[in-house]
C-alpha cells in the first residue's frame, strides 16, 4: 500500500474527509513549490496532486494553462521534479500524486518513469489523456514499480467505463464534476450526486471529486457524498496573483477551505475562472 492508500484508510478508519491540493510543480519556481507543499501539510491538505508541465494540456482551462507555461519557463521538468521530491522526503511524508499527461512518459520510457518515481518517494499517478482500456502496459509497470495509477471518471462515462476504470485503479478513483476543463466555478453541477451513485455501485475504493471546486462549501458538500475534495484552480489562481510571495496566502486559503475558524474567507476572492464552454 502506498501512502495514498495509507492515508484514505485512516481518514476512514478516523470519520474524516479528505483534501486534495493541486498545484503545478515549478510554478513559479521548484523552491517556491518545495515550500508549497510543506506550507499545504501544515494547512491540513492530506494529499498533493504535482502537475508535470506539458506544452499541450488539453484537459486544462486558461488557469493552469497559464501555470503550464510559467513552470515550461522556469525550467521545470519531469526529472528536475522528482530531483525535488526525493528531497522533500527527508522533510515530509505527504502522499504526493503527479498529474500528467502520457507524452513525457512515452517519450522517457514507463519503466524508468514508474521506478525512478517510487525511489525519489512519488506514490502514484494521474494521466489525464490515457484511458483505461489502453492502460496495461502502464499498469503493469507502475504495479511493479509499487506506484498507484488513478483514472478519471466523468458525467459522460458509461457504466462500462466506469467499471473498468474502477477495476484497474489504485489509490482512489477521481471523479470529475463536470464535462469541460479545469476550472474554479461558483456552484458544483446539479447532477454531482447521480454520477457518484453510480460509480459506488461499481466500486468500493475511495472517491475525490475535483474539476470546479473552489470553495469551503464545496468541499463540506462533497464531503458528505465522498471521500475527498480535489482543488486545484483556486490555488493556482492565487499562486498567479502572489508570484514567490504565494506560500502564506495559500496556505491561509486552504485553512480556510478545511473550516479553519482562525481564517477568514479573504482567499476566496478572484479565484473564480471564467465559465467554460
Amino acid at each position: 500500500m502506498t501512502r495514498i492508500g495509507e492515508k484514505f484508510t485512516a481518514l476512514r478508519a478516523e470519520g474524516r474527509k479528505g483534501l486534495i491540493v493541486y498545484i503545478m510543480a515549478g510554478d513559479p519556481d521548484l523552491e517556491t513549490t518545495r515550500a508549497l507543499i510543506l506550507e499545504l501539510e501544515r494547512a491540513g491538505a492530506d494529499v498533493i496532486e504535482l502537475g508535470v508541465p506539458f506544452t499541450d494540456p488539453l484537459a486544462d482551462g486558461p488557469s493552469i494553462q497559464v501555470a503550464n507555461e510559467r513552470a515550461l519557463e522556469s525550467g521545470a521538468t519531469l526529472d528536475r521534479i522528482l530531483d525535488m521530491v526525493r528531497e522533500l522526503r527527508h522533510e515530509t511524508q505527504i502522499p504526493i500524486l503527479l498529474m500528467t499527461y502520457f507524452n513525457p512518459i512515452f517519450r522517457a520510457g514507463m519503466e524508468r518513469v514508474t521506478q525512478g518515481a517510487r525511489e525519489c518517494g512519488v506514490d502514484g499517478f494521474l494521466i489525464t489523456d490515457l484511458p483505461p482500456e489502453e492502460a496495461a502496459d502502464w499498469k503493469e509497470a507502475a504495479a511493479t514499480a509499487g506506484v498507484d495509477t488513478i483514472f478519471l471518471l466523468a458525467p459522460t462515462s458509461t457504466d462500462e467505463r466506469i467499471r473498468i476504470a474502477a477495476e484497474f485503479a489504485s489509490g482512489f478513483v477521481y471523479c470529475v464534476s463536470r464535462t469541460g476543463v479545469t476550472g474554479a466555478q461558483a456552484e458544483l453541477p446539479e447532477d454531482l450526486h447521480a454520477l457518484l451513485d453510480r460509480i459506488r455501485l461499481q466500486t468500493d475504493q475511495p472517491v475525490a471529486v475535483g474539476f470546479g471546486v473552489s470553495t469551503p462549501e464545496h468541499v463540506r458538500q462533497i464531503g458528505e457524498w465522498c471521500d475527498a475534495a480535489v482543488v486545484g484552480s483556486a490555488v493556482v489562481n492565487i499562486i498567479a496573483k502572489e508570484g514567490r510571495d504565494c506560500v502564506d496566502p495559500v496556505g491561509r486559503f486552504v485553512r480556510d477551505l478545511k473550516g479553519d475558524p482562525s481564517e477568514s474567507s479573504a482567499a476566496n476572492d478572484a479565484i473564480i475562472d471564467e465559465p467554460q464552454e
